[in-house]
């Protein structure tokens, strides 16, 4: 199965049980309802990347899901987690991206992102032969990548939080989710089941 669609989601849960707290997390990133398979890092070509809100029309209670998926948790009181995917796409339709996942401790919002922005654009860039110095900021490599022509797109999702003051597990997580190529029609036609079940 090549997928044809993928979204980017993200989400935080606090709960005494660690396992509850990633239930949570999921909630919040609107994909509890899947059964999650973790898979590694490629965009296939042609790749689709789509809104989170059209992404969550296209998949169904139970459905077996892919997804890249960045997770970090901590019941240390006011420690500060994150979780960020990275995204690199190639300019060529018959190429190949690359997804990336990061979790760290300490880190803000945006220094995560920017990591996580960075590892995929250089496993892309590394794959494509463009030359870079490795030690320049990454904002002066963001440019080069794009200037180059070669690499079109990058982004990244992240989600951070700081743990709970009376030692609660909180869980954050970010994901790339992918969607097969048949599921496509569904994008105009179909509305999300979580709403449909509320009514």
């Amino acid at each position: 199965m090549i997928p044809k669609y993928f979204f980017l989601t993200k989400g935080v849960g606090k709960h005494k049980e660690q396992l509850q707290s990633f239930e949570l997390a999921l909630r919040n990133a609107g994909i509890h309802y899947c059964n999650l398979v973790n898979v590694s890092s490629i965009v296939p070509p042609g790749c689709k990347m789509v809104s989170r809100e059209q992404g969550l029309k296209m998949v169904q209670p139970g459905e077996i899901t892919f997804v890249v998926l960045a997770r970090n948790a901590t019941n240390e009181p006011h420690r500060l987690v994150a979780s960020s995917i990275g995204v690199a796409i190639p300019s060529g339709k018959n190429q190949y991206g690359y997804l990336s996942e990061h979790h760290s401790h300490g880190q803000t919002d945006e220094a995560a992102g920017d990591y996580a922005e960075d590892l995929a654009a250089t496993m892309l860039a590394t794959t494509m032969g463009i030359q870079f110095d490795p030690e320049t900021a990454w904002d002066e490599r963001k440019q080069l990548f794009k200037t180059s022509g070669m690499i079109i797109k990058t982004a990244n999702i992240t989600q951070s939080a700081t743990g709970d003051k009376n030692g609660l597990w909180t869980t954050t997580i970010a994901a790339a989710v992918f969607v097969p190529a048949e599921k496509g029609s569904l994008l105009k036609t179909r509305k999300n089941p979580l709403k449909s079940q509320k009514k």
